[in-house]
């Protein structure tokens, strides 16, 4: 089927897992109807190639002469998985400080984020730290998150070695990939695999909280309501920790399961 690809761009004023998966089954489909709706963030440096991400994957399309993002920009495209339709609402937006007071409405509702720095530009992998905090203080806690490496047709002047930004992945409880939207390398599989992952994860959250009412009344009993209700929000390992676990325990436990839901189906599309 056809990709029915979306794009909507817009200037805002500034003053103002133990579940087992396959998904060996992903295609285009139309974009009109869908069994799940997930807004995904492209965050990272002016220049590192978000806007290029983005219209590779909605469009097929890459622009050598792309201009520096102002404001904010969406594209839609929905994927078939294993007979589930994700429709992926993509937002793009400006890297520089200037733009920054958009920050809160642009990560509401944001399910999945990609975290791009330049292999090329060791300065914007250097920022991904400052990035990632900005995210984790304004996007849902349970916001899945990858690491993506664009550029990666510039090899001969890589200066993000792949074991270093790996590394900090495992930190930091990212996944990780490397992209080039010029020649379309791992761009298809960079999207895929989160929103996949974040299909996955969130039929796992649900059979879990479906299977152990008996678990949430306990919790109510313990921490009272509004820890009861929390979790409900809170992705499924916690929900299985909440009574006996530190808080330490359950943020590696949040981390672990997210994770896992990405590299899983990363390593599925690999075969």
């Amino acid at each position: 089927m056809k990709t029915v690809a979306r794009r909507f761009s817009f200037t805002l004023l500034y003053n103002s897992c133990s579940r087992e998966f396959t998904a060996n089954h992903i295609m285009v489909t139309k974009d009109d109807e869908y069994d799940y709706l997930f807004k995904v963030v492209l965050i990272g440096d002016s220049g590192v190639g978000k806007s290029n991400l983005l219209s590779r994957f909605t469009r097929n399309e890459f622009n050598l002469e792309s201009k520096t993002t102002i404001g904010v920009e969406f594209a839609t495209r929905s994927i078939q998985v294993d007979g589930k339709t994700i429709k992926a609402q993509i937002w793009d937006t400006a890297g520089q400080e200037r733009y920054r007071a958009i920050t809160s409405a642009y990560y509401r509702g944001a399910v999945g984020a990609l975290l791009v720095y330049d292999i090329a530009k060791h300065v914007t992998y250097e920022n991904v730290e400052r990035w990632l905090k900005e995210l984790r203080d304004h996007a849902d806690q349970n916001i899945v998150i990858m690491l993506v490496g664009n550029k990666s047709d510039l090899r001969h002047l890589r200066a993000v070695p792949s074991d270093e930004a790996k590394a900090y992945t495992e930190q930091n409880c990212l996944s990780f990939i490397e992209t080039s939207a010029l020649d379309s390398t791992n761009v298809e599989a960079a999207f895929t695999n989160i929103l996949t992952g974040i299909m996955f994860f969130r039929l796992h959250f649900e059979a879990v909280v479906r299977g152990a009412p008996e678990r949430l009344d306990y919790a109510v009993e313990q921490h009272g309501q509004h820890a009861a209700s929390n979790q409900l929000r809170r992705q499924t390992t916690l929900l299985l920790l909440l009574v006996n676990s530190s808080e330490r325990e359950m943020r590696k436990a949040n981390c672990t399961t997210s994770v896992a839901a990405v590299t899983k189906v990363s390593k599925d599309h690999s075969h």
